[in-house]
Protein backbone atom coordinates (compact mmCIF):
# COMPACT_ATOMS: atom_id res chain seq x y z
CA UNK A 1 0.00 0.00 0.00
CA UNK A 2 3.43 2.73 0.62
CA UNK A 3 3.94 2.37 -3.19
CA UNK A 4 0.47 3.68 -4.34
CA UNK A 5 0.18 6.67 -1.92
CA UNK A 6 2.00 9.77 -3.73
CA UNK A 7 4.14 10.84 -1.22
CA UNK A 8 6.11 13.08 -3.18
CA UNK A 9 2.93 14.78 -4.68
CA UNK A 10 1.98 15.23 -1.52
CA UNK A 11 5.10 16.93 -0.20
CA UNK A 12 4.99 19.26 -3.14
CA UNK A 13 1.67 20.15 -2.33
CA UNK A 14 2.55 20.95 1.50
CA UNK A 15 4.88 23.19 -0.06
CA UNK A 16 3.20 24.80 -2.12
CA UNK A 17 0.58 26.29 0.16
CA UNK A 18 3.35 26.89 2.89
CA UNK A 19 5.06 29.54 -0.47
CA UNK A 20 1.34 30.55 -0.29
CA UNK A 21 0.93 31.35 2.99
CA UNK A 22 4.50 33.17 3.13
CA UNK A 23 2.94 35.07 0.06
CA UNK A 24 -0.28 35.76 2.05
CA UNK A 25 1.68 37.13 5.04
CA UNK A 26 3.42 39.81 2.81
CA UNK A 27 -0.18 41.18 2.18
CA UNK A 28 -1.43 41.15 5.49
CA UNK A 29 2.15 41.94 7.35
CA UNK A 30 2.72 45.96 6.95
CA UNK A 31 6.12 45.16 4.97
CA UNK A 32 8.32 47.93 2.96
CA UNK A 33 7.40 47.85 -1.06
CA UNK A 34 10.69 46.26 -1.73
CA UNK A 35 10.93 43.59 1.40
CA UNK A 36 7.82 42.46 0.16
CA UNK A 37 8.37 42.41 -3.58
CA UNK A 38 11.73 40.32 -3.18
CA UNK A 39 10.06 37.98 -0.99
CA UNK A 40 6.97 37.27 -3.83
CA UNK A 41 9.83 36.70 -6.35
CA UNK A 42 11.65 34.23 -4.11
CA UNK A 43 8.21 32.31 -3.51
CA UNK A 44 7.07 32.25 -6.91
CA UNK A 45 10.55 30.75 -8.81
CA UNK A 46 10.07 28.43 -6.04
CA UNK A 47 6.48 27.50 -6.46
CA UNK A 48 7.41 27.51 -9.97
CA UNK A 49 10.44 25.30 -9.77
CA UNK A 50 8.00 22.94 -7.41
CA UNK A 51 4.92 22.70 -9.90
CA UNK A 52 7.51 21.89 -12.82
CA UNK A 53 9.44 18.85 -10.92
CA UNK A 54 6.58 17.56 -8.51
CA UNK A 55 3.61 18.06 -10.50
CA UNK A 56 4.71 17.84 -14.59
CA UNK A 57 7.47 15.38 -13.74
CA UNK A 58 9.97 17.41 -15.29
CA UNK A 59 12.57 15.29 -13.70
CA UNK A 60 11.38 11.91 -14.69
CA UNK A 61 11.33 11.38 -18.15
CA UNK A 62 14.36 10.27 -20.24
CA UNK A 63 15.02 13.28 -21.56
CA UNK A 64 15.41 15.72 -18.77
CA UNK A 65 18.59 17.44 -19.38
CA UNK A 66 16.76 19.02 -22.59
CA UNK A 67 13.46 19.69 -20.44
CA UNK A 68 15.80 21.57 -17.94
CA UNK A 69 17.46 23.57 -20.44
CA UNK A 70 14.68 24.88 -22.06
CA UNK A 71 13.54 26.10 -19.19
CA UNK A 72 16.70 27.66 -18.33
CA UNK A 73 16.50 28.93 -21.23
CA UNK A 74 12.69 30.34 -21.18
CA UNK A 75 14.56 32.18 -17.56
CA UNK A 76 16.97 33.67 -19.46
CA UNK A 77 14.51 35.10 -22.05
CA UNK A 78 12.38 36.42 -19.47
CA UNK A 79 14.89 37.84 -17.66
CA UNK A 80 16.66 39.24 -20.50
CA UNK A 81 12.73 40.91 -21.89
CA UNK A 82 11.65 42.15 -18.30
CA UNK A 83 15.15 43.93 -17.82
CA UNK A 84 15.57 45.42 -21.35
CA UNK A 85 12.00 47.31 -20.68
CA UNK A 86 12.87 48.43 -17.54
CA UNK A 87 15.99 49.44 -18.76
CA UNK A 88 14.49 51.31 -21.66
CA UNK A 89 10.90 52.48 -20.69
CA UNK A 90 11.71 53.40 -16.98
CA UNK A 91 15.43 54.19 -16.37
CA UNK A 92 15.63 55.96 -19.81
CA UNK A 93 18.24 53.94 -21.50
CA UNK A 94 17.69 54.25 -25.26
Amino acid sequence: MKELFPAKQVMGFVSSLLLTVVALCVYFLDMSFEVGMTILLVTAFIQAALQLVFFMHAGESSDKKAIYTNVYYGIAIALVTVFGTLLTLIWGYM
